[in-house]
């Protein structure tokens, strides 16, 4: 990271899984309970997938936290609970409760991930007033809220509105599956990207790598990316954004060591 560029942290979804064990991923003979502390010293953001299908209590935020260092951040999607249901005007309570729960995370916190299916009727107006509906802040941490909106049809030029006048991310999908469009909308970037590949170490070609690593500091530094899907023009340059560039899905096995090798190339570079 330089002066004048935001921090780019890379990442996984969650870090229980049997494939990362016996050296794929974790050290053999790894105790699985320290799992999370060795993962949070090799990236820099992990995401809880957990707490989309029900949340945590505030005292397993506080062992997680406590199993990080200084300057790692969790992701966290929220509860379908919440994501799934059609009337967003009626799901506030909920979220709130979500969040009272989350924030004992305090500075391990990163954004949250409000995950709605392609299924899911909600459209710009609607996520407006959702939007507003949730809190900026907690205990005085700045919270940064992520949509990721996997129907094709909401995605429209209102929607960049929306996010922006709230100051919302909208998740960079790196999928053929779900909409991917770059625009950025706040002053940070989450990326998801699935692609990795099982027959490659790193899981994806090093060309590719690279390519993301220039995207990643492209952002980090307030610029925009054009080479990749947008529903509008090309911002100008922005100030320094964070950036979020996590592996997720795809050859699961495999993305550690793509978040692995990004964290090394931008260190390389002098981007991380």
């Amino acid at each position: 990271m330089s002066a004048a560029a935001g921090s780019i942290r890379t990442g996984i979804g969650g870090w229980v899984f049997p494939a990362w064990r016996a050296g794929t991923f974790y050290p053999a003979g790894l105790p699985q309970r320290e799992e999370l502390a060795y993962a949070s010293q090799q990236l820099g953001c992990i995401e809880i997938n957990s707490t989309f299908y029900r949340a945590q209590k505030p005292a397993i935020y506080a062992q997680w936290r406590a199993q990080t260092p200084e300057g790692f951040r969790f992701s966290a999607k929220a509860p379908r609970t919440i994501t799934q249901t059609h009337d967003l005007t009626t799901v506030g309570e909920r979220a709130e409760r979500f969040i009272e729960g989350i924030r004992v995370l305090e500075d391990r916190l990163g954004p949250l991930i409000w995950q709605f299916g392609d299924s899911h009727p909600a459209g710009a107006a609607e996520f407006d007033r959702f939007l507003g509906m949730l809190p900026r802040k907690v205990d005085g941490h700045r919270l940064q809220h992520a949509l990721e909106v996997r129907n094709p049809a909401a995605w429209t030029p209102a929607l960049l509105t929306a996010a922006r006048a709230h100051g919302a991310a909208l998740v960079f999908s790196g999928s053929d599956e779900y909409p991917s469009f770059a625009d950025p909308t706040a002053d940070f970037i989450y990326a998801r990207l699935m692609h990795s590949r099982a027959n490659l170490r790193a899981g994806y070609p090093a060309r590719a790598l690279e390519q993301w690593c220039l995207r990643a500091m492209r952002w980090a530094r307030g610029e925009d990316n054009p080479d990749l899907p947008h529903l509008a023009a090309e911002l100008p340059a922005q100030p320094p954004r964070e950036v979020y560039v996590l592996f997720i899905g795809a050859a699961k096995q495999r993305n550690p060591g793509a978040a692995m090798a990004l964290r090394d190339q931008l260190q390389l570079l002098g981007g991380s």
